[in-house]
């Protein structure tokens, strides 16, 4: 994959992520929620469709070559969250705080630090001037 289309798809994988765990800034309180805890409430199809995002997630965070180590936390974190999501009520308000789309998001920039570190800078400006 050349530096565009991996520029992209990170890219893609940080809009996905603030979406899904981020993006609704709860007035007063100054909260963020995303859309995965909203989704959560309808049942049964809530949570295998928030699942689904989030496995979209991370098989886009594969393309990078993320060690299997990190790979095994990120589906941890996102097994972890639908189990606990299929719980009504307490399952929604553990993914409204847990937010394993962002966690795994934390955990691809950490490998990208450390192994294309000129990749995460350079989407990190485009994305900051996209965005600000």
């Amino acid at each position: 994959m050349d530096t565009a289309k991996r520029l992209s798809t990170l890219n893609r994988i940080r809009k996905l992520s603030r979406l899904m765990d981020t993006s609704i800034r709860i007035p007063l309180i100054g909260f963020h929620i995303g859309i995965d805890p909203i989704i959560g409430l309808l049942p049964g199809a809530g949570d295998l469709i928030s699942t689904a995002f989030s496995a979209y997630i991370i098989f886009l965070a594969t393309r990078f070559g993320i060690p299997h180590r990190d790979l095994a936390k990120m589906i941890f974190n996102v097994g972890l969250e639908t189990v606990v999501g299929t719980v009504p009520l307490v399952g929604d308000l553990f993914d409204a705080f847990y937010k394993s789309n962002i966690r795994n998001l934390a955990i691809l920039e950490q490998h990208l630090t450390v192994v294309e570190p000129e990749l995460k800078e350079v989407s990190d400006e485009l994305y900051k001037s996209k965005f600000s």
